[in-house]
């Protein structure tokens, strides 16, 4: 497989009406993009449509195999791709090594995987007895048993504390260099993003806006800015002669002092950009 042309259009039904997801583009051979943008972009259904699981306008071609255009549509079993869920989607009733074997009947890649990604061990536990970070591993390996053309990952580590979330990209991103399969996972996490992915394509009202590096789509710096953040009011208060702003910026509230005209133009629930210039940071380990 060389690379991957999607050419594609689906309209979209949503809490703000209609839309139009509508896509251009190219992706080479052992490429890990991640897919970010607002909620209700279309980074979900394009995924669902790589995967087959809903029919739109267009053409899909892998190297030299067509996916769909015209009358001809794969079906997702005939598609050879891997697909990762929030929810893991294991079957209960099946131990560890039955649910990757119930893929591939492929023991060798099977054992492979589970070293990998230290499951080995517990290859005999049902699902019912794993960790959440257990269980999304057994599921990305399952995902690989059948050794994918296109592995598709939507938002597959969500639901996972900060050290879990931490520890399966790297598992991730060892899985990816060693199989060097092309990877389209949808994210919304900066620091995951610019971990695992080496190109961003970043989605809004269901087109492309932006598609680059890591660091040339995630930086909101320009100019002579040092530190530039997206945030949301959360109060302004008057204190003495001066105004404080709360903030929320990812897990962090920042208190922002302001002026009397800001504090009548701004807006609580407003989103906002912070920066600054003349800044110089210091850095601890926590």
């Amino acid at each position: 497989m060389s690379k991957i042309r999607i050419k594609t259009t689906k309209t979209l039904y949503g809490s703000s009406g209609e839309m139009l997801l509508n896509i251009d583009l190219e992706i080479n051979k052992g490429e890990f993009i991640a897919l970010s943008g607002p909620s209700g972009s279309g980074k979900t259904t394009l995924l669902r449509i790589l995967a087959g699981l809903e029919k739109s306008q267009g053409e899909i071609i892998i190297g030299d195999k067509i996916w769909q255009r015209d009358k001809i549509f794969l079906p997702p079993q005939k598609r050879k791709i891997g697909f990762v869920f929030q929810d893991y989607a294991l079957f209960p009733n099946m131990s560890i090594e039955q649910n990757l074997l119930f893929v591939n009947r492929d023991k060798e890649l099977a054992k492979q995987l589970l070293k990998v990604t230290e499951l080995y061990e517990l290859r005999k536990q049902l699902p019912n007895r794993l960790s959440g970070g257990q269980k999304q591993r057994v599921s990305l390996c399952r995902a690989m048993m059948n050794r994918p053309k296109l592995l598709l990952m939507d938002e597959p580590l969500s639901a996972l504390d900060t050290a879990m979330r931490t520890k399966l990209q790297n598992e991730i991103l060892t899985l990816h260099k060693k199989f060097q399969t092309t990877t389209i996972m949808v994210s919304h996490d900066p620091s995951e993003i610019y971990h695992l992915s080496s190109r961003v394509i970043l989605l809004q009202n269901g087109k492309i806006v932006k598609d680059g590096t890591p660091k040339d789509v995630l930086l909101k710096t320009t100019g002579s800015q040092k530190f530039s953040f997206e945030g949301e009011i959360l109060d302004i208060i008057e204190v003495d002669v001066i105004f404080i702003a709360v903030i929320s910026i990812g897990q962090q509230l920042v208190e922002v002092v302001i002026n009397r005209k800001e504090a009548r133009e701004l807006k609580i629930g407003q989103k906002v950009n912070i920066s600054t210039k003349a800044f110089s940071p210091n850095i601890r380990s926590l």
